[in-house]
């Protein structure tokens, strides 16, 4: 069925990976508060029943045979959705339904997105907290505005901007970076909540070491996404300041110019260049988009 043919105000797509234990009553309690939205559920590659009980809940579930990761299924369920506004939350219990009205209300007041922001108490360790808050700062210092939760996957959004940019959505746990740094590049304005989230029910599909180079990634990618000259400009100056300095040292002691400031200065120069064909790139895909 086409989504011009039927449509929906509201689509909550929950990407769920062997959330059995969770996922009937936040289908349940997500219902109970929106009972004329559709519910639709990505088993993502799940070794449990989770497909199963999201059907007999009464959600619609896509399912993947392996697992292709929270991006990949959060990007499916965007496809299938029918709704204006999409609802982005997760299977494990963390989120309340109940906060949705908030998030949506703020959409009333002209947000194109409004994303969850929890607050300290909310995070599952000091390590994340301090992660979180790095890319926050980081984003916030690029983008000009205050960007209080950047990887929270609770979140409300319009349905035709967002598809707009599903093409840039990795497959992996990066994607809430992603899509709000595409908003706030395309200057469609973005709001940020306070909301507070549960203990997570189960077992976190996040592992520190593998993640955590990950996560590394998403400092890079945020930069990329919005302004890349921002962040490989200053590099460059470094680099010529150091290439000068050392002239001018080997200039005043040995009374010529060393194979290594040539080498530095280079590299400033790659890294300017570097830089500005990034930011044409980027300019690129938002103007394609």
């Amino acid at each position: 069925m086409s989504q011009e043919a039927n449509p929906v105000a509201l689509s909550i797509i929950i990407p769920a990976k062997n959330e059995a234990a969770t996922i009937g009553s936040v289908i349940a309690a997500a219902t109970l508060e929106h009972a004329d939205a559709e519910v639709i559920v990505v088993d993502d590659g799940s070794t449990d029943d989770t497909g199963r009980i999201a059907e007999e809940a009464g959600a619609m579930v896509i399912r993947h045979p392996e697992s292709l990761g929270n991006g990949a299924a959060v990007k499916n369920g965007a496809r299938a959705a029918r709704g204006e506004v999409l609802a982005f939350m997760d299977g494990d219990g963390q989120h309340d339904p109940r906060a949705l009205d908030r998030l949506l209300s703020r959409l009333d007041e002209g947000y194109e997105m409004v994303v969850g922001a929890r607050d300290s108490g909310s995070h599952a360790n000091v390590g994340r907290l301090f992660a979180n808050g790095l890319y926050n700062e980081m984003a916030t210092r690029l983008s000009g505005q205050r960007i209080l939760d950047l990887t929270s996957g609770f979140r409300v959004v319009n349905a035709k901007l967002f598809k707009r940019f599903i093409y840039l959505l990795p497959n992996g746990f990066s994607y809430p970076t992603t899509i709000t740094m595409a908003f706030l590049r395309s200057g469609f304005p973005v709001c940020f909540e306070p909301i507070r989230v549960a203990d997570r029910n189960g077992k976190s599909h996040i592992r520190p070491i593998r993640d955590g180079v990950r996560f590394l990634v998403i400092i890079f990618k945020i930069a990329t996404l919005y302004a890349p000259l921002k962040i490989f400009l200053p590099v460059s100056g470094l680099l010529f300041a150091t290439g000068l300095g050392y002239y001018a040292y080997t200039y005043f002691t040995m009374g010529r110019l060393t194979n290594m400031s040539v080498l530095v200065f280079s590299a400033s120069i790659i890294v300017f260049l570097i830089g500005l064909i990034s930011e044409q790139i980027t300019a690129l895909n938002y103007r394609q988009s």
